[in-house]
């Protein structure tokens, strides 16, 4: 990580010439552009830098669609203005010469020009959400703490090749299943060590790598952090790690489900505590019990995110792909039920004392992080404000318990998402309306769309 001041010592050397200027956009992308590092640090780094509102009201290809109040041809697509979190500040080291830094999407103020106070936050960046979260939490005396645990698939083809081939017939980079497994995974090694090298190197504290069940999929894990932190890092480190993939002449996939076999998940560990670092979710002297060491407040936040996973799902698996993943005896969840370390649950229970933590684990590879953790958050205070009381654990299968189910579909998430109380509450009915035109946009999208499966049932037998 830098400071402003190394930053410029760095520049004087001749190690840093660009500075990328970024932040996630709804699909928890990597967005927004290059600057030479003498502009960042003459002007960037106080006043911003400007792109197009409507990075914030586009479908996956970038294609500009309707329905965003926020952004559209008859409000002439105007800008917003990045401002630099320099806390964020950190040097690339697999881009050479490079710095990044993350920003938060601000309107422009009063008169139309970029000022060191900004206009308003934009209400729909995936940044602005979570912020708006954590200062809830800090209303309360409480902060959180997140890890996110990121699989991924790699293929020895370049991302070129594999554009070009269509996706099809790629060559995965194992040959079985390697979960835990150390010999087939060394011929991954290569690039592994220069992912985690780099995440290193870009100021994150990355713990280690294992194989997992379907072929080239691998985790790579780092440790948990402040919620924003961790969000941050997740995204940086997901560009970052195709953007070596592509070094390497190989390509990786984060995508919930390529193809029928285990598809990548991304499991969520968060956990809260009092600003002064009191374990919050801890109570060594509870009885003991199915929820011994569990605090009361614990309980009742646990409560709330169990209760709400249903109507929040749209947070926490955004894509048509999304739903494909939850297939039953795969390790993703259907379930809407929590157990102590129970895989088979959506929200297992972990850790003890100050590690004390609730796993979702729902959503895929695929998630944006500061949308899911943002509506962990929110799920979890319902259930505070509420004096949700956490129902009894599942101790066996919840695969095969008379459980509620999570949506099936990115529809029957949309329908639930609109009419959730607790979300319009949390993230006001602008942000709502936002993220539900993007879903539509994309059912709407697929539904048009006739895939290889319906050419290779239909082409001869009907």
């Amino acid at each position: 990580m830098l400071t402003p001041g190394e930053l410029e010592r760095l520049m004087a050397a001749g190690d840093i010439d660009t500075v990328i200027v970024a932040f996630a956009d709804m699909q928890g992308r990597l967005t927004g552009k290059r600057v030479s590092a003498r502009l960042f640090a003459d002007e960037v780094a106080a006043h911003g830098a400007e792109c197009c509102n409507y990075l914030l009201a586009v479908d996956v290809e970038m294609n500009t669609v309707g329905g965003y109040r926020m952004s559209g041809w008859e409000s002439g697509y105007g800008d917003m203005v990045m401002r630099p979190d320099l806390n964020t500040l950190r040097i690339l080291p697999w881009l050479p010469g490079t710095a990044l830094v993350m920003a938060d999407l601000h309107w422009h103020a009063a008169g139309g020009v970029a000022s060191p106070a900004g206009g308003e936050p934009v209400a729909a960046a995936p940044r602005s959400i979570l912020r708006r979260q954590l200062d809830r939490l800090a209303e309360r005396g409480l902060k959180a703490l997140v890890g996110t645990e990121l699989e991924f698939m790699v293929f020895d083809e370049t991302y070129r090749a594999a554009w070009a081939a269509g996706y099809r017939g790629l060559s995965k980079a194992t040959d079985y299943n390697v979960d835990y497994a150390i010999h087939a995974s060394t011929r991954l090694e290569p690039l592994l060590r220069d992912i985690r090298l780099g995440m290193d190197g870009a100021g994150m504290y990355c713990e280690g790598v294992k194989g997992e069940c379907n072929l080239g999929q691998q985790e790579i894990a780092f440790r948990y952090d402040d919620a924003l932190v961790t969000c941050d890092n997740h995204t940086i480190y997901k560009n970052g790690a195709k953007e070596i993939a592509d070094q390497h002449g190989q390509s990786l996939t984060f995508m919930a489900k390529f193809d029928e076999r285990e598809g990548n998940s991304c499991h969520i560990h968060l956990s809260l505590r009092g600003t002064d670092g009191t374990a919050v979710f801890a109570d060594d002297g509870e009885p003991h019990g199915m929820s011994a060491g569990m605090s009361p407040m614990f309980r009742s936040f646990l409560a709330g995110q169990l209760a709400t996973l249903r109507e929040l799902a749209l947070c926490y698996a955004p894509n048509i792909n999304s739903y494909k993943r939850f297939a039953l005896g795969s390790f993703a969840p259907t379930a809407v039920a929590w157990g102590m370390d129970n895989r088979t649950c959506a929200m297992r229970v972990v850790g003890h004392g100050h590690s004390m933590r609730a796993e979702c684990r729902a959503p895929g590879g695929d998630v944006n992080p500061y949308l899911a953790v943002a509506a962990l958050i929110a799920g979890g205070l319902h259930g505070i404000d509420n004096g949700l009381q956490l129902p009894d654990p599942v101790t066996g299968n919840a695969y095969a318990g008379d459980a509620e189910r999570l949506p099936a579909t990115l529809a029957e998430a949309a329908v639930l998402f609109e009419q959730s109380t607790v979300a319009r509450a949390a993230f006001g009915d602008d942000v709502v309306e936002h993220y539900l035109n993007n879903a539509r946009v994309e059912i709407g999208a697929f539904n048009s769309a006739v895939t290889d499966w319906e050419k290779v049932r239909g082409f001869e037998r009907f």
